[in-house]
């Protein structure tokens, strides 16, 4: 895979960032019930962690020559508490993934900053993937 694969798939990563930041701040702001207390903070401190993310990948994405894109993946929102935990860690799921084939796709591009950019963000998918399972008791 050229330098054309790795454009596109930072570009798919900003478009999935995008979405879920506005999924997670739209979860934030609609969770209601008892349940929701704990998880309201969650959902608003994620959602800016994953608009970070799309900043980073936007900046390195300019920076190889690309044209970030502003348009967010499909946005999942809605439902109870447990639809949108449910929801949100599916999104994470398939993050990792992606970005386990970003990686790759770095590496075969000879591009270490773009790899440990994927590498240092996957951590944090991972961390948000563990949060969410945590809460849905998984």
């Amino acid at each position: 895979m050229g330098k054309e694969a790795l454009l596109d798939i930072l570009n798919q990563s900003i478009a999935r960032e995008l979405a879920v930041s506005i999924q997670y701040m739209w979860h934030h702001v609609m969770a209601i019930g008892i349940e929701s207390a704990e998880v309201v903070e969650i959902f608003r401190k994620t959602a800016i962690q994953e608009m970070k993310h799309a900043e980073k990948f936007a900046e390195r994405l300019d920076y190889l020559g690309g044209v970030p894109t502003t348009k967010p993946a499909p946005i999942v929102t809605g439902g109870s508490v447990e639809k949108m935990l449910q929801d949100d860690m599916k999104a994470e799921e398939e993050a990792i993934a992606m970005y386990k084939k970003a990686i790759q796709i770095s590496i075969e591009n000879n591009d270490p900053v773009t790899r440990r950019l994927y590498e240092d963000i996957l951590a944090e998918e991972e961390d948000h993937h563990n949060t969410f399972s945590t809460l849905l008791g998984r």
